[in-house]
């Protein structure tokens, strides 16, 4: 099982998500773009709305983005819905188990996720964030941490990335940077569309 908080290479997020895209495993990956922004201080996660069948749109305005530990924590999913809000429910016991302790309750997940026989078999990916740290955490056992501030996932994640990336140098904040990025995002890419949730931690 590979962990590893720090990324060596800032688009390790973005290449992961690329991986998982062509495998079989992820039949309705299609679904989801989420970015989230760690600037000056915030950290930002945004999700859109769109959840796509094949060709067709069967709902605008989803959520994928939720706070867990009173609020503390901000995680956004993409992938299987139903796959999604099991690991979340996981990561919030691991959460209950290691409070204030981000990084271990997601090492922690990823390790139950890698190697328990039910959990392997879930279709999702998870970006999560606190006020200090975001993570992405995925199926395959890794825990990766940005080098960059900022992480994405799911279809439209490869053009939310390189938006939210060209936009860090800009006056914009971390909550305008997200927006910003997913706008470009769904301009781009016809599973992704303008109607976000996006949370503040």
């Amino acid at each position: 099982m590979a962990v590893a908080l720090t990324s060596p290479h800032p688009l390790a997020t973005s290449q992961a998500m690329a991986q998982n895209q062509g495998s079989a495993s992820f039949p309705d990956w299609h679904g989801t773009t989420i970015v989230a922004v760690r600037k000056n201080g915030s950290t930002v996660i945004a999700g859109d709305g769109q959840v796509s069948m094949g060709q067709t749109v069967v709902k605008g305005n989803a959520r994928k983005v939720r706070r867990l530990a009173g609020g503390r924590v901000v995680a956004g999913f993409a992938g299987a819905t139903a796959d999604a809000f099991t690991l979340i429910e996981r990561l919030e016991a691991k959460l209950e188990q290691y409070p204030e302790q981000l990084a271990r309750a997601c090492v922690d997940l990823a390790k139950d996720w890698r190697t328990d026989r039910y959990l392997r078999k879930l279709e999702a990916m998870l970006i999560v964030a606190d006020k200090d740290v975001i993570l992405t955490v995925t199926g395959v056992g890794d825990v990766l941490e940005p080098t960059h501030g900022v992480a994405a996932i799911g279809s439209g994640g490869n053009f939310a990335l390189a938006a939210a990336r060209a936009l860090m140098d800009t006056d914009l904040d971390a909550e305008a940077v997200a927006r910003r990025a997913m706008a470009i995002a769904a301009e781009i890419c016809v599973y992704t569309n303008g109607e976000l949730t996006v949370e503040v931690v």
